[in-house]
């Protein structure tokens, strides 16, 4: 069974999830030592491009590997979480742990909220 890859559509869903991160092509070839042209013709659909440079693109961009094959899947993450990524990339797992039981506390404060009782 052969499976159609369209490298096409790949290659737009690469492109919008590094723009997404205010990333240039250049930033990113530098990343996983390749050149900008070769981007380029990843994200013009031009190439073929290795798994494992499909695993290296999906990393730095934060996203899944099914994220970047498969049009059924969001690609882009949302500003907030990026806001939160960026927020907590240099903490510890315990810093990280312990900013999640304050925000699942805030949370359920905000819900359990009633203004004016």
């Amino acid at each position: 069974m052969e499976v159609d890859i369209d490298y096409i559509a790949i290659g737009k869903r690469i492109r919008s999830a590094r723009l997404a991160k205010k990333m240039t092509q250049e930033t990113l070839s530098n990343m996983i030592d390749v050149t900008p042209t070769y981007i380029s013709t990843i994200e013009n659909g031009h190439t073929k491009l290795s798994l494992s440079t499909l695993l290296s693109i999906a990393q730095i961009l934060d996203a899944t590997v099914d994220q970047l094959l498969y049009d059924n899947t969001p690609v882009l993450i949302s500003q907030f979480d990026a806001d939160i990524k960026e927020l907590t990339s240099d903490c510890s797992k315990q810093e990280k742990d312990f900013l999640l039981e304050i925000i699942k506390s805030t949370k359920a404060a905000l819900r359990n909220y009633k203004p004016g009782k």
